[in-house]
């Protein structure tokens, strides 16, 4: 009895280390995403207003500055031991600029994830801060989906605004759906699980 609970255990820890490394993964691959979006986006369309009432509504300059800003202070906030890029200026950075920035952050986000996310009892990542305003949670699942889906309403919001702008951006609306590129482009050896 005590050797069929022990290899419970190990198919436990095994099926928890799968979903784990799959979790990683799909962060690493978010980030060839929004590599994509900058390689195939119309310069034009960086800093073209969005329509309607000037003022209302950020540029797509100023969207991709704020997931890499946000990225930074969720380091700051979150794993402070952790280096973090320099700010991106929304009005002032070029596509080529936000492109190296969100590797950096990307990469250093993946660290924090994966700190996050093991099982070791010295982890430094225990807890997750996303803003002062909100309430801290553990380290975990819902820190990757906050962080994952954070991106993905800002990649849709790029997408739509560049269609809207009339610039179309039909090869990276459907590249960002092709998982298995995008693990080969982020360096992975697997696929997706």
């Amino acid at each position: 009895m005590a050797l069929e609970s022990h290899a419970v255990t190990l198919q436990s820890y095994a099926a928890l280390a799968e979903i784990r490394d799959s979790l990683l993964e799909t962060y690493a691959c978010n980030d060839a995403m929004n590599q994509l979006i900058l390689s195939l986006l119309d310069p034009r369309a960086w800093r073209a207003q969005p329509p309607g009432q000037k003022g209302n509504g950020r540029t797509i300059a100023a969207i991709f500055s704020h997931l890499h800003n946000v990225r930074c202070k969720w380091l700051r906030r979150t794993a402070p031991h952790l280096k973090r890029p320099p700010q991106l200026d929304p009005d002032g950075c070029t596509m080529k600029q936000a492109a190296a920035a969100h590797r950096k952050s990307a990469a250093q986000c993946l660290r924090m994830l994966s700190d996050a996310l093991s099982a070791a009892p010295n982890r430094r990542v225990a807890k997750f801060s996303r803003d002062s305003w909100a309430p801290t949670w553990p380290a975990g699942g819902a820190m990757f989906a906050y962080m994952f889906s954070h991106e993905a309403h800002h990649r849709g919001q790029i997408l739509m605004l560049a269609h809207q702008l009339g610039y179309r951006a039909h090869k990276a609306m459907y590249g960002i759906w092709q998982w298995e590129k995008l693990w080969k482009q982020a360096g992975l050896t697997t696929r997706p699980r």
